[in-house]
């Protein structure tokens, strides 16, 4: 739980810092390819090949290459698209891709993990919602495209996590998630990115710098060793924390007006999801029959 709650306060930045110095101003395509790149660099040091089978590496760089490329793909095209407010909105259903997904992959049903997800997102939808454009769906549609993406990395991971050794040295593997990424993020530069559109400025180049080796390399590394060590329910909750975090970061940082009433509100809600989900995971665990 302590790796989601401090990537939750890392990427409360990101949100922010993407629509106020990147957005429209820096190419998307290029904005990905040089995250991912330079997540990349953090851990292809530490790269032991031998320590997984080409399948089991293969399958890490599949992950690497949807929760991340694909993802980012999705995700920065959905700022030209929307404004910051509305791409927080739309990301409030990744908790129930996560909760549906998660007893896929796992072979089961747990009503809880959906219930506790559909908290997460009414908590999520009374912080944020404003109303939107008329003409939001294709951002709507992008912006979900890019949840699925996560979610399928996120739940897909813990599976892959299963069937490894529990002593295995995740940050000599997770170079491969990187190199999947890059799979993806290189060509799609190639064919759609704006070489018009690359950073001019040193806050350009230095809000990209932090965003690929903190946000992306260590971020992604710490939330995904999370989403192993908790229930999909509480993975599923998670993922909506970041609305009420992003929201505090510009109120504190940026001064911008937020609804202070309704982001409690929305807090407690989602206070309440976790709570319930863990209440019951409480109980499965007095009363396993």
């Amino acid at each position: 739980m302590a790796y989601l709650v401090g990537v939750t306060a890392l990427w409360a930045f990101s949100f922010s810092l993407i629509g106020v110095y990147l957005a429209g101003q820096v190419d998307s395509y290029f904005a990905v390819l040089l995250r991912v790149g330079l997540a990349a660099l953090v851990f292809l040091p530490f790269l032991r090949p031998s320590l997984l089978k080409g399948k089991q590496r293969l399958a890490l760089m599949a992950l690497g290459a949807i929760q991340l490329g694909i993802m980012y793909t999705f995700f920065y095209q959905s700022f030209i698209l929307l404004s910051v407010p509305e791409v927080l909105l739309f990301t409030i259903f990744t908790p129930i891709y996560i909760a549906l997904l998660d007893d896929l992959l796992f072979g089961r049903f747990t009503p809880i993990y959906l219930l506790s997800a559909g908290l997460a997102v009414l908590g999520a939808a009374v912080i944020r919602y404003d109303g939107v454009d008329s003409g939001f769906w294709a951002g709507f549609l992008v912006v979900q495209g890019a949840n699925l993406c996560f979610a399928i990395g996120q739940v897909g991971y813990r599976r892959l996590a299963a069937d490894l050794p529990a002593d295995l040295p995740w940050h000599n593997v997770f170079g491969w998630f990187f190199i999947g990424a890059m799979v993806v993020a290189l060509p799609v530069f190639l064919l759609f990115g704006n070489s018009a559109a690359l950073p001019t400025t040193g806050v350009q180049w230095g809000v990209l710098a932090w965003l690929g080796l903190v946000a992306s390399g260590v971020g992604y590394f710490a939330w995904n060793q999370g989403a192993t060590r908790v229930d999909a329910g509480t993975l599923a909750v998670m993922n909506n924390a970041l609305v009420p975090a992003g929201l505090v970061v510009n109120l504190l940082i940026w001064n911008r007006e937020a609804d202070v009433a309704r982001l409690l509100l929305g807090a407690g809600i989602m206070a309440a999801s976790l709570w319930l989900n863990h209440w019951w995971l409480q109980r499965q665990q007095a009363h396993p029959a």
